[in-house]
């Protein structure tokens, strides 16, 4: 095995964008954010959560109420 091609180990700290929450992982990396994690994800805690990314929720419901009102 080579000498000093490995990468340096760390505790990471991961900031949850989401809701906030923050943990401790191991990683190759000493800092990670993510926009959602297994405290608020849908899957995990059975609740449904829209995450508005850019403002594509109001404009899906802008175009679901053009299309009721018949425009």
């Amino acid at each position: 095995m080579k000498p000093k091609i490995h990468p340096k180990y760390h505790a990471a700290q991961v900031h949850c964008a989401s809701c906030g929450t923050e943990f401790v992982v191991g990683s190759t990396r000493p800092d990670l954010r993510v926009d959602i994690c297994s405290s608020c994800h849908p899957f995990f805690t059975g609740k449904q959560m829209i995450v508005d990314t850019a403002g594509q929720v109001e404009r899906f419901q802008r175009r679901l109420e053009r299309a009721a009102t018949g425009r």
